[in-house]
């Protein structure tokens, strides 16, 4: 079977510096797949290498068994692939509503026409009132998306990933600067909202990847070091040295 994404002998460099070093990763469909290790470990980089917004120094990288190396993100937004970034990205002067009508909008083929009366299409309205109840948001529907806290706007970041519909979602570090009572309720939003869906995610929260992950990926100075699974990375020396430490025990 077609993995969803794999990448082969991916090296990138700025200059003289080599970010990533001869990556050779692949992701099962249906898959939650957990990318973790050190800051500055290439992480982010992978991401942008794998969604359009950096083109590799050299190796292969296919999505559903297509080559995308070149391709701009939209091209491959197209084909079935979307993601979050550390930074939550959300248009903070419109309303949860409008953000993710927005996502739904370009997702069921409406392009801007200034004729059309947004409110008068049926499909557009009932996705975007589905994805506003699986986010846990419709009590917050009218409010500018800048004056949700923290934890919501990752939450409709989330929500904007998804309401295109990708059968492949990346997410990078969803959880991060969350108390731990809001890391469990996006634990739980994340395993719902990715069901039936490929998921590659980087997170720094082990107890969020060894729940969530049905395998991982060790990525250390731009190489992966290891792939298993929760058990088989938790049980991994050369992770534990270079990586995990206690946080393995």
């Amino acid at each position: 079977m077609t993995n969803a994404i794999e990448m082969h002998g991916v090296e990138k460099s700025f200059g003289i510096t080599k970010v990533i070093q001869g990556v050779t990763l692949s992701v099962a469909k249906g898959e939650r797949h957990a990318l973790i290790g050190p800051n500055g470990a290439g992480k982010s980089t992978t991401f942008n290498l794998i969604s359009g917004y950096m083109k590799p120094t050299s190796g292969t990288i296919l999505l559903n068994g297509q080559d995308i190396v070149g391709l701009p993100p939209f091209q491959i937004n197209r084909r079935g692939l979307s993601r979050s970034f550390q930074v939550t990205n959300v248009f903070a002067k419109m309303t949860v509503w409008e953000n993710l009508r927005c996502a739904v909008l370009w997702a069921t083929g409406h392009r801007y026409a200034f004729w059309k009366n947004v409110d008068a299409l049926p499909e557009v309205r009932e996705r975007t009132a589905q994805i506003l109840q699986d986010i846990s948001l419709v009590s917050r529907r009218d409010v500018p998306a800048g004056l949700l806290t923290y934890a919501e706007q990752r939450a409709l970041e989330i929500g904007i990933t998804i309401a295109g519909g990708a059968d492949v979602v990346l997410l990078d570090e969803p959880t991060a600067g969350m108390s731990h009572a809001e890391t469990e309720r996006a634990v739980e939003q994340i395993r719902r909202l990715t069901e039936g869906r490929t998921l590659l995610i980087v997170e720094h929260d082990m107890s969020v990847v060894f729940g969530l992950a049905d395998r991982i990926s060790v990525l250390v100075y731009g190489e992966v070091i290891a792939t298993g699974t929760p058990a088989e990375i938790r049980g991994n020396k050369k992770v534990k040295e270079a990586y995990l430490g206690e946080e393995a025990a």
